[in-house]
């Protein structure tokens, strides 16, 4: 495929503002390694070996090149936040690392429960009230919500924003007059879609009050979107009533059980012939050279359902609520996956 055209000073601001990103992110990541307490009750083998960093930033960049093309051939817009305000920077990372002990602290001694007892906690579902990622306070609370995206970004290189654009080139196919977000944590993917596609009508759906928060801080600039309190499994919206849902990063946190309702509720509030966008993990064998990580990633991250889903045959499970796979697609540590609601 030729290099689109495009004009010279737009790639270089690209290319200078995610390399930038990338190299930041890269060095909280080459700290946090150095802090960290050894990993016990990691696997000591792996079906196959561990990447390279070296490997995954040459994927990386790949994945970069292949979003330039994108937003050269005019399918979606360049990140509105290439260039974020330095207060905003140093206090994200700032944050990060002043949280980074006790996260430590709990993967060094397995600690996973610890929200579970906040206050207020056991109006959520059990399988929700959990510290994933040994995250303080797992989902629970405003200081989660704003430290999550630093760590998000730390854990992929930088790649964490990269990999939810890789969604939208589907999303300016499709063209949907109304998009539900399920799970839509703070909120970053929807700022995507509303400065790309102002058009479409933005909901918002999430468990936590407090990520919900987040998200509506986040996405301030672009008004009307709709925030709607509820679990993933029940949705509040009326039948047949959404032209695209989408869920990024949220099946591989769901107990199978849940992972089935939750299918059947999209299917429900989608339009005959409507879409399921799905953004989330690799499974296993979609990049056999990643294998390993996704051994790794479940223990040392605490990712409770992680291995049972990444073993998933996504098609067979979607088809009982005529859901119909149309396609996947690979972006660095993710999988898209497009879905069809039959007629």
């Amino acid at each position: 495929m030729s290099e689109p055209a495009c004009p010279p000073l737009h790639r270089l601001y690209y290319t200078a503002t995610q390399g930038g990103r990338v190299a930041w992110y890269l060095a909280h990541y080459a700290l946090t390694a150095r802090l960290s307490s050894p990993w016990r009750g990691a696997p000591r083998h792996y079906s196959v070996p561990l990447p390279t960093l070296k490997v995954l930033l040459a994927d990386l960049r790949a994945t970069f090149e292949e979003e330039w093309r994108d937003i050269a051939a005019g399918l979606y817009r360049a990140p509105h936040d290439a260039l974020r305000p330095p207060h905003e920077v140093l206090g994200q990372s700032l944050a990060y690392f002043a949280d980074f002990f006790a996260v430590d602290r709990r993967r060094r001694q397995g600690a996973t429960q610890e929200a579970a007892a906040l206050a207020g906690a056991g109006s959520w579902p059990r399988y929700y009230t959990q510290n994933f990622h040994f995250q303080t306070d797992g989902y629970l609370s405003e200081r989660s919500a704003r430290l999550y995206d630093g760590q998000v970004e730390t854990l992929f290189l930088g790649g964490g924003d990269l990999m939810r654009r890789r969604a939208l080139p589907w999303i300016a196919q499709l063209q949907p007059a109304r998009l539900l977000d399920v799970g839509c944590g703070t909120g970053r993917f929807l700022g995507f879609v509303a400065d790309s596609f102002p058009g479409i009508e933005r909901l918002a759906l999430d468990l936590s009050p407090a990520y919900l928060r987040e998200a509506a801080r986040q996405l301030k600039r672009w008004p009307g979107t709709k925030f709607i309190e509820a679990k993933a499994e029940k949705i509040p919206e009326p039948d047949a009533s959404i032209d695209l849902v989408s869920a990024v990063f949220l099946f591989h946190e769901l107990p199978a059980q849940v992972r089935t309702r939750v299918l059947g509720e999209i299917a429900r509030v989608l339009k005959p012939g409507g879409s399921f966008l799905l953004l989330d993990s690799l499974q296993r064998g979609d990049h056999p050279p990643y294998d390993g990580l996704l051994e790794f990633f479940p223990v040392a991250f605490h990712e409770p359902y992680y291995t049972d889903y990444v073993s998933q045959d996504l098609g067979t499970l979607a088809a009982p609520h005529g859901l119909r796979l149309v396609e996947t697609r690979r972006a660095f540590l993710s999988k898209i996956a497009l879905f069809r609601k039959e007629r």
